[in-house]
């Protein structure tokens, strides 16, 4: 009886308790605050959280240090600022961008039903623009958050001069350069101890990035304080041999100081840090791909000692399923670039631009790459040398040396009527499947033309094969083609071609582009 009684009023107890509001999907609890983003019907978007403190003053060139805690729920509903860029080819011509620029953006799936979902594997998003321009809040991710059903967090760094100076008065040796780098290993450790909140996976984590993004991921692929941060690798289009050594990287660095008023040795550290901003928009530039010199990662250094290129080699690498491809046409767009600058390639100057970007090896590649074959068009003629010697083959070398050691799984981007920006559609020569086209298809980014049925089923076909890797660590999906691993029978094919109604296994990538020439050429 009393067994009974004590059971009335326990039942009765909990029915006096009110009920428990259900959470509210906009605001989320991070380690530093509480941040309240945007909810739509089929995505959640949490921009312009702080990862790390701002790297400004006494921290300018200096490793990322925690971000500070805020009180209250801090807006997240708009992006932060982009990190300080080179004005040249900057449209906001500098607005919005700023030294305290290290946040970044949380895109989730809307959770169609009220209480826990399932932890979500997670895509961390590396933006490509040379190291020198670019940020994290262009890559709107809805589409592959809603139908990948993944979680994506794209990211802020430091760029140019401020994120990859390497003045040995910076610090110790070896201790100097990097600071970007350093930035994105920032946001990965960020991700391990947050992303549970938004309903992602901290376990199920995949590097991800084009261009300099992609090459960053290859640096992630062996850079000591990257390990265990990251389960899966994909790399887009990443240049991942133009990476300088230390001692260059310093004389460069020197010189640079020298220019901007601080060429004394003893105060240089002093000198440089007292600058305003402004007065380093222009990028120390370490190396060059094709005809343009760019910013970026030294190796030598104590956050990425080994060369990656050498540690793949050497099966020095992260052993993670790796995603890795390139486009077709990847050079147009700087050939565009450059065109639309009014530095015209004429048939005349091509043996010279030859001799300038390959040498010795220039006679050789004007043989192989002859204007004829280009319909007489230099920009065309140049544009295929390079996309061949310095991506296309490149990104083979490292699939075969990585697929030595864990499941590679290689792509083309094939199709040559992408939509291309307005500017790229008027040029007296076609850009075809060039650099960062292929970008459409994953996210909602830049101005350009509606994708065509068969287009966005291709972008389909691209997301499932992206989240399912992001999933599971293979990119193959039910109704799918399927793409096989980079293996040791070329017979077999090993490369994915992703073109329009045409997805298929290649077999002559190295044919096209001449790989077994540029192996003797280097």
């Amino acid at each position: 009886m009393l067994a009974a009684l004590m059971l009335v009023a326990a039942c009765a107890h909990e029915a006096s308790e009110p009920a428990q509001a259900p959470a509210d999907p906009a605001v989320v609890q991070t380690a530093t605050g509480a941040v309240r983003g945007l909810v739509a019907p089929d995505h959640r978007l949490f921009a312009g959280i702080p990862y790390a403190a701002p790297p400004v003053g006494p921290l300018r060139w200096q490793p990322p240090e925690p971000a500070p805690a805020w009180d209250g729920v801090r807006d997240g509903t708009g992006f932060g600022p982009r990190c300080l860029q080179d004005l040249e080819g900057d449209l906001e011509l500098g607005r919005q961008t700023d030294e305290d620029c290290l946040n970044l953006n949380v895109w989730t799936p809307t959770d169609p039903e009220p209480g826990p979902a399932p932890p979500r594997p997670v895509m961390v998003w590396i933006h490509g623009g040379a190291f020198l321009n670019g940020n994290g809040g262009i890559y709107d991710a809805r589409r592959l958050v809603a139908r990948g059903d993944i979680v994506v967090v794209t990211i802020n760094y430091r760029l140019g001069t401020l994120g990859f100076l390497a003045h040995p008065a910076l610090g110790s040796p070896g201790r100097v350069g990097n600071y970007g780098l350093a930035d994105q290993q920032a946001a990965l450790r960020w991700v391990r101890d947050n992303i549970a909140q938004f309903g992602g996976d901290p376990g199920k984590v995949t590097v991800a990035g084009e261009s300099a993004g992609g090459m960053s991921v290859c640096d992630h692929l062996v850079a000591p304080g990257s390990q265990g941060l990251f389960g899966a690798a994909i790399v887009q289009s990443g240049p991942c041999q133009a990476q300088l050594a230390l001692p260059e990287a310093e004389r460069i660095s020197t010189d640079y100081a020298r220019d901007v008023g601080c060429g004394d040795a003893a105060v240089a550290a002093e000198c440089l840090r007292a600058l305003p901003a402004d007065k380093l928009r222009e990028p120390v530039r370490y190396f060059r791909i094709g005809d343009d010199a760019l910013s970026g990662p030294v190796t030598g250094t104590e956050i990425l000692p080994k060369d990656p290129m050498v540690a793949f080699a050497d099966g020095d690498a992260a052993r993670v399923p790796i995603v890795i491809g390139s486009n077709r046409d990847e050079f147009t767009l700087f050939m565009a670039l450059q065109y639309l600058r009014g530095d015209e390639l004429p048939p005349e100057d091509y043996p010279n631009v030859l001799a300038e970007t390959f040498g010795p090896g220039a006679g050789a590649v004007a043989d192989r790459y002859p204007l004829d074959r280009y319909g007489g068009s230099a920009p065309l003629a140049y544009s295929a040398a390079v996309t061949d010697g310095e991506f296309a083959c490149v990104n083979e070398r490292i699939a075969d040396d990585l697929a030595r050691n864990g499941p590679v799984y290689a792509y083309e981007f094939n199709d040559r009527q992408a939509p291309a920006p307005e500017p790229l559609r008027t040029l007296p020569f076609p850009v075809g499947a060039s650099h960062s086209l292929e970008l459409r298809y994953l996210f909602d980014v830049g101005d350009a033309p509606t994708l065509s049925p068969a287009q966005q089923t291709l972008s389909e076909q691209m997301i499932d094969y992206w989240s399912e890797f992001v999933r599971t660590g293979a990119p193959g999906a039910d109704g799918l083609p399927a793409w096989p691993e980079v293996g040791d029978d070329p017979a077999k094919g090993k490369r994915l071609s992703l073109k329009p109604d045409d997805i298929t296994v290649m077999d002559d990538f190295d044919r096209i582009h001449q790989c077994p020439f540029w192996a003797t050429l280097k």
